[in-house]
C-alpha cells in the first residue's frame, strides 16, 4: 500500500465485513495512558479460571485473541482486531482484486447480511441481492460464527464451490445457492450515453485506479459527445473505498482547492481537512491525475444517484456535491456510515482497526447515522419500494456511534413507528394477493442498475431533460 499524508493511506472502505478504514503504518503509541490495574487483575483472574476449569483445554493465544476481539468489537460496528490474514484481505479488497464470491457483507441479528453483490461477480450472476441474509455456509450455521470467520469460509481457491443458504426477507423464504469461487477483479467505473446526450457514470467502489480511470473515461466521453448536456454520477450500492478516491471524484466536478470533507476526533492527528488538490487524491501518480478532464465537467448539469447501500466514501462525494449545490441528489437516504477507522499494526501479524473520527461535509454536517438525504426522493421501482421497510442502515445498529449534532432518540422512535406502520400495510397487501401474484413476485428479478428498466435512472434523465420527476411516496425517507 502506498504512503502519503505523512505515511497515511486513507481508506473509507465499503462495508465488506464492516471495513471503512484509515491505514497508518506506524507503531501504536501508549503515551499518557494509565492502566486500570483492578480491571486488568480481573481479566487475569478470569483467564486463569478458564485455563483451570473450562471443559476443554484452550490455547493461550486463542483465548487472548478472542478476548481482544470481543473488547474491540464491542465499541461500534466498525472497530475490530485484525490478524495477519484479515489485514491482507482488506488490502486486496481496496486494490480491487481478491478471490471469493464477490459480495460486500455486514452482520445483522447474528447472521451475515449481503450489502452489495459486486457487479459481474459470481454472487451477482447467482442472483444474490442486497439485503439477503446468509444463514448457512455449506453445512455450517452462520449464527454464532464471527464475521471474520464467515469471510474466510466464503473465500477460497478459484474454481471451488460453496453452497449458501439464503433467507430473503422480501419473499419470506429460504433457499440454497451454490456459487463457484473466482478471482474478483472489480471494475470500479462503467460509462455509457443515455437519452442521446447524457453521460451515465457508475462508480461501483473507490479504488486505487478510480481517479485516473475517471479522468480517462470523462475525456473519452467529451471527445465523442461534443453536445453533452448532462451527467449522472451513479453511486447506488457503492459501499465505499479509498478516501483519496472519494476526494478525487468530488474534485473532478468542484473548483480547485474546494473543501471536500473534514474529520474530527479525540486525537490531534484525527483533525484533518481534505481539499480538491492533487496531493489529497493522487496515489503514486506524479502531477494531477485529473488534469486531462475537460472544463465542461465543472459546470455541466449533474445528478448523483444514491440509495440505502451508498455508504462511507459514496456519502462523502454526495455530501460535498450537495453542499456546493454542484449536483442534485436523487434516490434514497444513504447508509449513514460517517466515521473514520485507523488501522494500526500491533505486531508483525496483527493490527487494531479502531474508530478515530467523524466525517463532516464541507458545510460541517455529520454524515454519521443520518446519512445524506436526497434532494429528490425517488423509488427504485415504478410501483414503489415496499421492501425499503426491511432495509437496515447504520442508525438501526444497536452499537452505532451517535450523531453528536442532533439527538437521535426521537428520530429512531419515529423511524421505528413508520417502519411498523409500513410493515402492517405490507402484511395487509400480502394477505390479499393470489397464489399466482405471490409466485410472480418470487420470480421477479432485481433491477439491473443502468439497464432499460432502471426507473431511478429514468427519473434522473427526466430531471436533466426538464421533465416531471415521479417522487417517492415512502414515509421512511
Amino acid at each position: 500500500m502506498r504512503h502519503l499524508f505523512k505515511n497515511i493511506a486513507l481508506i473509507a472502505v465499503g462495508l465488506i465485513a464492516g471495513v471503512a478504514a484509515t491505514i497508518q503504518f506506524s507503531a501504536t503509541a501508549q503515551q499518557g495512558t494509565t492502566l486500570p490495574l483492578d480491571e486488568l487483575r480481573t481479566l487475569s483472574n478470569v483467564f486463569a479460571q478458564i485455563k483451570r476449569e473450562y471443559v476443554e483445554p484452550i490455547e493461550d493465544k486463542q483465548l487472548l485473541t478472542d478476548a481482544v476481539k470481543g473488547m474491540v468489537s464491542s465499541l461500534d460496528p466498525h472497530s475490530s482486531f485484525l490478524d495477519k490474514k484479515d489485514f491482507s484481505e482488506m488490502q486486496e479488497q481496496t486494490a480491487g482484486k481478491f478471490a471469493g464470491l464477490g459480495i460486500e457483507i455486514t452482520s445483522e441479528d447474528g447472521l451475515v447480511k449481503v450489502l452489495n453483490p459486486i457487479e459481474d461477480s459470481p454472487a451477482a450472476r447467482a442472483g444474490l441481492q442486497a439485503g439477503d441474509l446468509i444463514t448457512r455456509l455449506d453445512d455450517k450455521p452462520v449464527r454464532g460464527m464471527s464475521l471474520d470467520k464467515a469471510v474466510r469460509t466464503m473465500r477460497g481457491t478459484p474454481g471451488t464451490k460453496i453452497t449458501l443458504t439464503i433467507f430473503r426477507k422480501s419473499e419470506e423464504r429460504s433457499f440454497p445457492v451454490t456459487i463457484t469461487r473466482a478471482e474478483i477483479k472489480v471494475q470500479s467505473i462503467k460509462t455509457k450515453i443515455v437519452d442521446n446526450d447524457i453521460a451515465w457514470v457508475r462508480i461501483t467502489s473507490f479504488q486505487e485506479r478510480t481517479v485516473p480511470d475517471l479522468a480517462k473515461r470523462l475525456s473519452e466521453i467529451a471527445a465523442k459527445n461534443p453536445n453533452l448536456k448532462g451527467l449522472i454520477l451513479d453511486l447506488r450500492n457503492n459501499g465505499g473505498g479509498l478516501l483519496q478516491g472519494a476526494v478525487g471524484v468530488a474534485a473532478a466536478f468542484l473548483p480547485p482547492d474546494a473543501v471536500i470533507v473534514s474529520t474530527k476526533g479525540q486525537a490531534p492527528d484525527s483533525k484533518q481537512i481534505f481539499n480538491a488538490t492533487p496531493a489529497m487524491y493522487r496515489l503514486g501518480e506524479t502531477g494531477d491525475p485529473l488534469a486531462s478532464i475537460p472544463p465542461l465537467f465543472k459546470k455541466i448539469p449533474m445528478v448523483v444517484l444514491v440509495n440505502a447501500f451508498s455508504a462511507s466514501a459514496s456519502e462523502i462525494v454526495a455530501g460535498a456535491l450537495q453542499d456546493y449545490k454542484r449536483a442534485t441528489i436523487i434516490g434514497k437516504t444513504t447508509f449513514g456510515k460517517g466515521s473514520v477507522q485507523t488501522v494500526r499494526p500491533l505486531s508483525n501479524d496483527s493490527a487494531l482497526k479502531i474508530t478515530t473520527a467523524y466525517y463532516y461535509t464541507p458545510k460541517g454536517r455529520s454524515i454519521q447515522a443520518f446519512g445524506i438525504k436526497p434532494d429528490i426522493a425517488v423509488d427504485q421501482n415504478k410501483d414503489g419500494d415496499p421492501d425499503d421497510v426491511l432495509i437496515t442502515r447504520e442508525i438501526d445498529s444497536e452499537k452505532h456511534l451517535r450523531n453528536k449534532q442532533s439527538p437521535e432518540e426521537k428520530l429512531i422512535a419515529d423511524r421505528e413507528k413508520r417502519r411498523l406502520e409500513e410493515l402492517q400495510r405490507i402484511e395487509e397487501r400480502n394477505a390479499k394477493k393470489t397464489p399466482e401474484e405471490r409466485e410472480k413476485e418470487k420470480s421477479k428479478k432485481p433491477v439491473e442498475l443502468g439497464g432499460p428498466d432502471d426507473f431511478m435512472l429514468q427519473q434522473a434523465v427526466a430531471f436533466l431533460d426538464g421533465k416531471e420527476v415521479q417522487r417517492s411516496s415512502s414515509k421512511l425517507e
